[in-house]
């Protein structure tokens, strides 16, 4: 009997998408799996709307609002698949990609290979997305991935990857302490716990750009640092029990840089610790300052003011680009184009 692939489905007031999500994963080309929905607590329609497909076989089951973290554990321990796929309630995987990860898995590889796929933004119009390639897109060993991830500051998104039950129980449960980057800290895991990682070019995943994504926005919220500086700590600690050598202490430092700007200006004590970090690695960080675009607005009005106008122009900015992508996507079903 081919093995079981469980599709795990957290959904948060996801009314407006997770109906297409779940038919995402109905679509799959894969004989044997299963798809669970948890709604964690929605004060919208989600969870009447995924309760419609109940009769095609779908288990949703709902609790009060936890976390992300922690309805994914909820979701997990329900499910009985020999492998998991997780997937977020706003995104949608293309028929074969669970089909190709796991014929791929089959002619090489253990339970422990963690196989990956490519990924590629979207709001309104899945068949408009571009898939860009990156430095993660290939087979490797698992810290050589998690350089590459610091040295770039590149991520796989969720849904690219499919794992093995024996390989998600190695890594052990969401970590319900993280406000963000939940899901970079639980696969850092997962890499560590692996022995390789296979990219399959032929499974595809569609992230869509919404409000409900940016999980990981910190902004000015002071839990939402601390959690990203408590995160960065892990990361460099799980990447360095594999190997420690000066390219990776080098490719820490480029990572702490990268995020310790978040924190600026706001949390000058962050940007302290993530300094010592860096320093006990062999490396020092730069002092953090504002874009050039917004060092002048620093000037006049402080760089305070200029980090709140730089964070409202991208919300803006990413609200405009989904208005005029949802307009384009009416006017094309008005007309029959998909």
């Amino acid at each position: 009997m081919q093995p079981l692939v469980s599709i795990l489905i957290p959904a948060f007031n996801a009314e407006a998408w997770i109906a297409n999500t779940i038919e995402s994963a109905l679509g799959q080309t894969w004989p044997r799996t299963e798809i669970i929905v948890v709604d964690d607590g929605s004060t919208d329609q989600t969870l009447e709307v995924a309760r419609k497909f109940s009769a095609k076989g779908v288990t949703v089951v709902s609790q009060s609002n936890q976390g992300a973290a922690a309805t994914r554990n909820k979701a997990y321990s329900l499910c009985q698949g020999d492998y998991i796929q997780w997937l977020d309630a706003d995104d949608l995987l293309n028929p074969e990609k669970v089909a190709s990860q796991m014929e791929a898995g089959a002619r090489g590889g253990s339970e422990r290979t963690l196989l990956s796929s490519g990924w590629a933004f979207f709001t309104y119009r899945p068949r408009r997305a571009k898939f860009i390639p990156t430095a993660l897109w290939s087979d490797m060993s698992p810290v050589e991935w998690m350089t590459r991830k610091m040295e770039g500051n590149l991520h796989m998104q969720t849904a690219t990857w499919l794992v093995s039950r024996k390989l998600t129980d190695a890594a052990g449960p969401w970590n319900t302490q993280l406000l963000g980057d939940d899901d970079g800290e639980y696969f850092a895991r997962v890499l560590m716990a692996g022995d390789a990682v296979k990219f399959v070019p032929d499974a595809r995943v569609y992230y869509r750009v919404s409000p409900s994504s940016r999980l990981s926005y910190i902004g000015r919220s002071d839990r939402k640092m601390e959690a990203q500086l408590h995160s960065m700590r892990l990361n460099v600690g799980y990447i360095r029990s594999l190997e420690d050598s000066p390219r990776v202490r080098a490719a820490c430092v480029k990572y702490l840089y990268v995020w310790s700007r978040e924190f600026y200006p706001y949390r000058p004590d962050l940007i302290s610790q993530a300094r010592q970090m860096a320093e006990s690695l062999g490396g020092t960080l730069p002092e953090p300052t504002l874009s050039w675009k917004y060092a002048w607005l620093g000037k006049l009005f402080g760089d305070r003011a200029a980090k709140r106008a730089q964070m409202d122009y991208n919300v803006w900015k990413s609200a405009l680009l989904r208005l005029g992508d949802k307009s384009l996507h009416a006017i094309e079903k008005t007309f029959g184009q998909s």
